[in-house]
Order: structure tokens, then C-alpha cells, then sequence
């Protein structure tokens, strides 16, 4: 959620190049406020994007609660439409169950509107999946792109002719986006013309004017399209999804793009299709080098490519990006290359390179780069993932089970509990690789409230820990004096998971126990690895959980300070939800309200959803126990907007629901039944990144 959102939602920001369509906008925007279900639909290239988002923009005032954005066109099946619909409108779904269930909770009560863009590959889901929630959220209204018509009852279809070509709209669009002012007669007008005002057609025109100038383009265009079209350009005839037979203008504008492209520019470009979401050149480099384009040559042709608007020029991160008609046209000249399964295959491999790097990097100082990383390439890596499930399941586990942690940080648990159990299913691999990935589930199932089911799992990995070592140990020939029996990485992070898992069912000296026994008998100390500052944390969970408030303060403010001089988030955010905690029991709520906000800001800056919500429980303690029953009302409401997002009731640690719900009894009776309430749903109504905000200032310091 962007947090200078003017409103509650997420929508991109508009392309600059928006021109003209006022009919066509008043069409869509008539009907969204009449009905329920409004498909823009239209060929490849006419601007069906543009054009709904412009719509969700005029429209998001009129949805109280927002207006919100899905880009489908990442997706290459049916299998994660669920989980990227729901991250789209911040629902990061810890449920357990049927895919849809938190899905349909988060809306039910809502009124707002969903973008589904770029439909037509999922067509027939998408049809379910908007029944479904159309049934079960009557406050909700969805506009959807396609190529065509969902097929759903009540859907208002508006469909989209390209622009008029004689008209002013599109030489208004072939100005801006050749940066020249041509006249309304000459050149320019009969490219637009020649073209049929297809606004994506008339771009990649405008990219060749850069290059050569209007005569040029005007004369290429007019040899190619005048002749039969089967000698107009090595056509690709097939792809009826891509090149309906009613319209063939933007195929031969590609293929004249294509044509005009540099033999290395065309098998980049062939290449770059396997991406999925947006790439960078370190990626283009892993992923396309082969053969002529090397790493000397390729950087030239990438630039190519971006000067022909073919890629559209690196954001602000550097990432790159093609439209996913260009994408398919180059996926389908891959094809004719028989590279697909190839370069396929290195995009797997180079992603799978980079889990690995992260989940290596995870401790330390390049965590939160690294974290940052895995987020940004989120659907490449889900696409790698795919590809390994199908042909290299044990690859596949190890991908997994280097960003299924991570993931479920982020709150894709249904992304990484789906994953890790697929490649558990299919791959053979046994060792570290599958201790990791039940190390992985097991967490996952703890952060859904799936005890049963975690419990199984740490077990597992316990077992597969154990096994692993000492194994490990014997290929050495160490001597049990050298330490066979004693506990490595994968050992301790089998006992964290098992004490995470003790802690969050109450057990507190299950928890001490089983961390004490690995802890004193392994090497080293908590700054020595992940796993054991892991352990070292549930320890200091338990103490607070014991009531040993003292030995438990003093254990976690050492370890802060560890995790400062190692520049380490994760942990340090869990810490001051310790140290919180243990304020609020000593009876310090001032300090407690100061840990809790420091919590609050590193779980924001790891887009943690369910960190916040936790943060906020607390600091709604920490407020009401020093007798601030207005703030803490506040609070309080946020924090229910934010479980929400979560798709399940507020949960912690039992010790803080017991003091949560005393300390809100408290306030309710402070300031009165009905102000509180008032409050409350105030909060729980309004803009939770405003909640957010508000929650962070005010007295508190850090102990």
C-alpha cells in the first residue's frame, strides 16, 4: 500500500501518453457506477489498460474503500490468480482452507472496486473467481481488460475500437510520443492513417520516427502494408489470442518493428520473453547470453530494443519491462528458434542462483537488500518455480526453500505453503535441502494457525536434521571428540522451529527446553548464524513467557544490540516486540509504547502485515495501561484493519491477549462505552497507513 495513497486502494500511476477517448471513458465510467461488472474489451495494443486505469482513477472517490489494481498478465495459469488477487488489495491471506475464504472475507464488508487487467488468458477463472466473489461481497465492483468478454451474468461489456486515424486523438499520440510536432497533413497523418490509430502500433511507429525520421516510416509502412499480406513481413500466423482475424494492423506493425531490428536485437528480444515481470540487466545477462549475444553485445542491443520502445525504458530501480503483446510476439519467435525449453531452463537456473544467494545473505548486513530483491522478482521467481516443479523437482525444493521464509515475512504464506509442498511431494532430494524446506513449512503452518499440521512437519525436520549431520560427520571421519554429536545449523533451526511451535500453543518451558538443549551443547555464539540467533530469540520468548522479566529484558537488549552491529532486521523487529512485552509486565507501559513503535517501524519497512498487526496489539496495550484510552481506542481500530488484511481474528502470544483484553477494558471504562467505540470504528474505517502513521508518533522511548 503506497502510503501517500490520496485514498484507500492501490492503483499505478497513469501513463503520460493518455490521449484523448473522453466518449469511451464516460462509457466506463457510467457503468461502473451502475453495474456491478464492466469488461473493457478490445485487441492487443488498443489501449484497454490505459483506459481502465484512467476510469479507476476518476472513479476511486466513489469506493470508500478504494480502488485496487491486478496485473494478470504475469501469470502464465490458474494456480496463483487467487494469491496475487488477494496480495493486490493487501490481503496478506494467512488463512488455512479454501483459496478463496480469506479472499471472500476481506471483501465481503467492503466497498470498492477491483481491476482485473489483462483477462484473456485467464478468461474461464476469472469468470469463477468474479462470481464468486461478486456473490459474496455485495459492496464490490470489478472492471476487468480482455481481449474478450468474461462470459459472467450481468457483465456490461464496453468494447474499444482503436483510435479515429484521420482524427486528432491519434496524431496527438504520435506527437508526444515521437517528442516532435508534426502537421496535421503530411507524413505523420497518413502514418496514423496507415497504422488505424492502434495506439501501441502508432508508439512503435513513433520510435522508428526518432530513428529515421516521418518520410522514412511513412514510406517502409507504405510498401509493407500495401502489399498482400503474406509478403508484407515473415509473419507469424497462428496465435489467434494475440492476432484475432478481424484486425491485423498491429501484427505487421510488430513484425515491421521486428524487421527493422538488428539480427542480435531480435534474439534478445526472442529471449527476454521468458521473463515474466520486470527484469534488470544483470538478469538479461544471466538469462540471454548465448551464442553472438555475449556480454559484450548484449547490453548494446537491450538499448536498441528500448530506443525502438520494443522494452520500455529502465524505472527507477532499473528495471526493464516489454508489453505483454510484444512479449508473446517475441515468446512465439522463440519458439521457431527451439530455444524455448533452453532459455527457459537458464531463466530457472539464474533465479534459482538468486534464492540462494539471498537465503545465504539473510544474516548480516545485506538482508534487508537481499529481502528487497526476492520481492522485486517475485513473479520470476515464481515462474522459475514452476518450471523446476515440472522438470527438476529437486531444484525446485531448493528454490523454494531458500525464499519460502522470506515470502511468508512478506505474508504469502499460501505462496510458499503451496510451493514447499509441491517440490516436498516431487522432489527426491533428501539432506540439507529438505531440511530446509520443512524447516520452511513448519514455520509457514505456525504463522497460518495450523498446529496440528506444524507439528508433523517439526518433526520431520527434526528427524531430517539429525540424519543430515550426523551423516555429514561420518563422510568426514570426525571422531565424536571433534563434536559428531554435536548440533549444527540445521539441528538448532529444527529446535527454533520447535520452540516457536511451543511457544505460540502456550508452552513456554517446552520452548526454553528445547533451544537450552541444542544451545548448550552447540558451538559458537547467536552472532555466529541465523539459526542460532533464532534459537537465542525463542529463548528470550520463553524467559518472558516463564515470568523470568529480568533475565528476559537483559537477554534481548544484548541481542539488539547484536543485531545492530550486524545491521539485522527481522530479528531486531521481533526483539522489540519482546522487550514490549516484558515493559508492559514490568509495569512500564511508557517503554513498552516505545519498543512497540520501534517494532512498528522495522515490520512497515518489511512490508509485514502481520508484524504491524501484532505491533499495533501492543501498542494498544502499552496506551491503554498508561491510562491514554483515546490513543489506545485509535490504535486499536487500526490494528483490526490491519488483522483484517491478514485474513484471520487477532492473534499474538497468549500472554499479550490476556493483558490486551484487561488493558482495553480498562480504557472502554475510562473514557465511556460510546467514545470508545466511536474511536474505534473510526479508525477501523479510515486509512490504515493514515492509522499507521498516527500510531508512530507520540512519547516512548526505547529502554
Amino acid at each position: 500500500m503506497r502510503d501517500t495513497a490520496p485514498v484507500r486502494g492501490h492503483l499505478p500511476d497513469e501513463n503520460p501518453g493518455f490521449v484523448g477517448r473522453r466518449t469511451e471513458l464516460e462509457r466506463v465510467s457510467a457503468a461502473l457506477a451502475e453495474r456491478r461488472l464492466v469488461t473493457v474489451t478490445g485487441v492487443g495494443g488498443v489501449g484497454k489498460t490505459r483506459l481502465a486505469l484512467r476510469a479507476a482513477h476518476h472513479a476511486a472517490d466513489g469506493f470508500p474503500d478504494g480502488a485496487w489494481w491486478t496485473d494478470l498478465d504475469q501469470l502464465d495459469g490458474e494456480r496463483l490468480l487467487v494469491p496475487l488477487v488477494a496480495d493486490s488489495v493487501d490481503l496478506a491471506d494467512h488463512t488455512p482452507g479454501a483459496a478463496t475464504t480469506g479472499l471472500r472475507r476481506r471483501l465481503a464488508d467492503d466497498r470498492l472496486l477491483l481491476v482485473l487487467d489483462s483477462c484473456e488468458h485467464l478468461a474461464e477463472p476469472c469468470a469463477r473467481l468474479v462470481t464468486e466473489l461478486l456473490a459474496a461481497a455485495p459492496g464490490l465492483t470489478v472492471l476487468a481488460t480482455s481481449r474478450r468478454p468474461l462470459g459472467v451474468a450481468g457483465e456490461h461489456v464496453v468494447p474499444l475500437d482503436p483510435l479515429p486515424p484521420a482524427g486528432g486523438d491519434a496524431l496527438q499520440l504520435l506527437r508526444g510520443a515521437a517528442g516532435q510536432d508534426f502537421p496535421a497533413a503530411g507524413p505523420a497523418g497518413e502514418i496514423c492513417v496507415r497504422l488505424e490509430g492502434i495506439p501501441l502500433a502508432l508508439e512503435l511507429a513513433a520510435a522508428q520516427i526518432r530513428l529515421q525520421g516521418a518520410e522514412a516510416v511513412r514510406d517502409q509502412l507504405g510498401t509493407r502494408l500495401d502489399a498482400p499480406p503474406e509478403a508484407r513481413f515473415d509473419l507469424l500466423a497462428h496465435t489467434e489470442r494475440v492476432w484475432p482475424s478481424r484486425h491485423q494492423t498491429l501484427r505487421a506493425a510488430i513484425g515491421w518493428s521486428h524487421e527493422l531490428s538488428t539480427p542480435l536485437e531480435r534474439l534478445l528480444w526472442a529471449r527476454l520473453s521468458v521473463f515474466r515481470g520486470p527484469f534488470d540487466l544483470s538478469s538479461a545477462l544471466a538469462v540471454c547470453t548465448g551464442g553472438p549475444l555475449d556480454r559484450a553485445t548484449l547490453p548494446a542491443a537491450l538499448d536498441g530494443l528500448v530506443r525502438s520502445s520494443v522494452v520500455r525504458p529502465p524505472d527507477a530501480g532499473g528495471r526493464l519491462r516489454m508489453l505483454d503483446t510484444i512479449r508473446e510476439y517475441g515468446a512465439t519467435w522463440l519458439d521457431r528458434t527451439g530455444e524455448t525449453g533452453t532459455v527457459a531452463d537458464r531463466h530457472a537456473t539464474h533465479f534459482r542462483g538468486l534464492a540462494r544467494r539471498a537465503e545465504t545473505e539473510w544474516h548480516g548486513a545485506r538482508q534487508l537488500r537481499w529481502y528487497r530483491t526476492v520481492d522485486a522478482h517475485h513473479t520470476d521467481l515464481r515462474t522459475a518455480l514452476d518450471r523446476l516443479l515440472r522438470t527438476d523437482p529437486d531444484a525446485a525444493l531448493d528454490l523454494i526453500g531458500s525464499v519460502a521464509f522470506a515470502w511468508s515475512c512478506r505474508g504469502r504464506l499460501r505462496e510458499a505453503r503451496d510451493g514447499l509442498e509441491q517440490a516436498l511431494v516431487l522432489g527426491e532430494a533428501r539432506g540439507r535441502v529438505r531440511a530446509r524446506a520443512l524447516w520452511a513449512l513448519g514455520v509457514t503452518l505456525v504463522l497460518q494457525g495450523e498446529f496440528g499440521p506444524a507439528q508433523e512437519v517439526s518433526e520431520r525436520c527434526a528427524r531430517e536434521a539429525r540424519n543430515t549431520e550426523y551423516t555429514e560427520y561420518a563422510e568426514r571421519d570426525e571422531a565424536p571428540r571433534g563434536g559428531r554429536d554435536r548440533p549444527g545449523e540445521l539441528t538448532l533451526d529444527a529446535a527454533a522451529l520447535a520452540g516457536l511451535l511451543a511457544l505460540t500453543t502456550g508452552r513456554p518451558m517446552s520452548a526454553y527446553v528445547v533451544v537450552g538443549h541444542v544451545l548448550d551443547a552447540a558451538r559458537g555464539g547467536p552472532a555466529d548464524s541465523a539459526a542460532r540467533l533464532r534459537c537465542h530469540l525463542v529463548r528470550v520468548f520463553a524467559l518472558t513467557g516463564l515470568g523470568r522479566l529480568a533475565e528476559a529484558r537483559q537477554g534481548a537488549l544484548r541481542l539488539r544490540a547484536l543485531c545492530q552491529e550486524l545491521d539485522e532486521h527481522w530479528t531486531r523487529t521481533a526483539l522489540e516486540y519482546q522487550l514490549a512485552l516484558t515493559g508492559l509486565l514490568e509495569g512500564d507501559p511508557l517503554a513498552a509504547a516505545g519498543h512497540a513503535r520501534a517494532m512498528l517501524e522495522g515490520t512497515r519497512g518489511l512490508g509485514a502485515s502481520l508484524g504491524v498487526a501484532l505491533g499495533l496489539d501492543v501498542l494498544a496495550t502499552a496506551l491503554a495501561a498508561a491510562g491514554d484510552g483515546e490513543r489506545a481506542a485509535d490504535v486499536s481500530g487500526t490494528g483490526e484493519a490491519y488483522w483484517r488484511a491478514t485474513g484471520q481474528p487477532r492473534r499474538g502470544l497468549p500472554g499479550l491477549r490476556a493483558l490486551h483484553e484487561k488493558y482495553t477494558d480498562t480504557a472502554r471504562a475510562t473514557i465511556g462505552e460510546p467514545a470508545y467505540e466511536e474511536i474505534f470504528v473510526r479508525a477501523l474505517t479510515g486509512l490504515p497507513q493514515d492509522g499507521l502513521a498516527r500510531a508512530l508518533e507520540g512519547p516512548g522511548t526505547q529502554a
